[in-house]
């Protein structure tokens, strides 16, 4: 019997990423309070996306469909979820925590008389019972919370806080189950389209972030010369990005993106928590700061107390030797 529902979020059955990170919050979830898991896809056909996320230990996958589903909509998708929902009877709804489950979540939730716990940075299990933690006040504080009351309960992630590719593999059904969906009284407009195209950073593997320290726009040359040296992405805090050095869609924090790559690269960045917030669940954090006092330091993984400008050009040197 399912226990957990994961919603798996796509584009004309492409998957959003970020929903193979929620997959895997459930799955833990699941192995703890000793659940099984079923994976939902909204879709207006046969997904094709399906047979992807059955590749995953899942105990099925369904198809909620109609042809309302092809193209997000509040209404259409709260519609589906509440039919799964009564269908299924889950403990848990296990999502991360997108613009887009943060626009119909909660408009399921109340039609059930539930509340959505969001943005979660983590949980523990307490005998039995799960204690879940968020940020509140931008970051500056931790509040963990616990969950009265009936099931279904649900649950957001925030993205980076499980990691997708630790997703277990395994073998499930896929079963399509055909929802009602009434009236839409909405007709979205075409996605909206950056003039440049903006830089996902979350899909990045290895990530180098500039701060302060670099001290001019001239010197962020030198941090894309690591960057390239290492096949990386580059990034900033957000006073580079409000001085305009670097284009907002590089910003990393609460005010920016959320990434979780499986390096990231600090250079000059003292740590506001700002910051940390969004790259605090990166795989190995290195960090290279003046200040042996600065707080990026007490979550580094590795640290240089010293010039950035005479360790990076050093680092660069020594990966281009070990690349032959």
């Amino acid at each position: 019997m399912t226990n957990i529902l994961v919603f798996i979020e796509h584009k004309n059955c492409v998957l959003n990423k970020t929903s193979l990170e929620a997959v895997t919050a459930a799955q833990s979830i699941a192995k703890d309070l000793g659940l099984k898991v079923t994976a939902v896809i909204p879709c207006d056909k046969d997904c094709a996306l399906a047979q992807e996320i059955a590749g995953y230990d899942l105990e099925k996958v369904i198809i909620a469909k109609n042809e309302k589903l092809g193209t997000y909509t509040p209404d259409a998708y709260a519609d589906a979820w509440e039919q799964i929902i009564k269908a299924i009877s889950p403990q848990y709804i296990v999502m991360s925590h997108t613009y887009q489950v943060r626009d119909f979540a909660p408009k399921v939730a109340a039609r059930l008389g539930r509340e959505v716990v969001g943005d979660c940075i983590r949980y523990v299990n307490n005998g039995g019972k799960l204690v879940f933690t968020r940020r509140i006040f931008l970051g500056k504080l931790d509040a963990d919370v616990t969950i009265g009351g009936d099931a279904p309960y649900f649950i957001t992630f925030q993205s980076g806080s499980f990691r997708g590719d630790s997703a277990a593999k395994g073998t499930a059904a896929v079963e399509t189950i055909d929802v009602n969906v009434g009236e839409v009284r909405m007709t979205p407009e075409a996605p909206f389209q950056e003039a440049k195209a903006s830089v996902d950073l979350t899909k990045s593997e290895i990530i180098v972030a500039v701060g302060r320290g670099i001290k001019s726009q001239e010197n962020i040359a030198l941090a894309q010369q690591l960057a390239d040296a290492l096949g990386a992405d580059l990034a900033a805090s957000r006073p580079i990005c409000d001085s305009e050095w670097l284009p907002i869609d590089r910003q990393i924090g609460s005010s920016g993106q959320t990434v979780a790559p499986k390096v990231y690269i600090a250079l000059g960045i003292s740590g506001a928590i700002q910051h940390i917030v969004g790259m605090k669940n990166a795989g190995t954090i290195v960090a290279i700061n003046k200040d042996a006092e600065a707080p990026i330091f007490d979550i580094a993984d590795y640290g240089i107390v010293g010039d950035l400008f005479e360790a990076v050009p050093v680092m660069i040197e020594e990966i281009k030797k070990a690349k032959g």
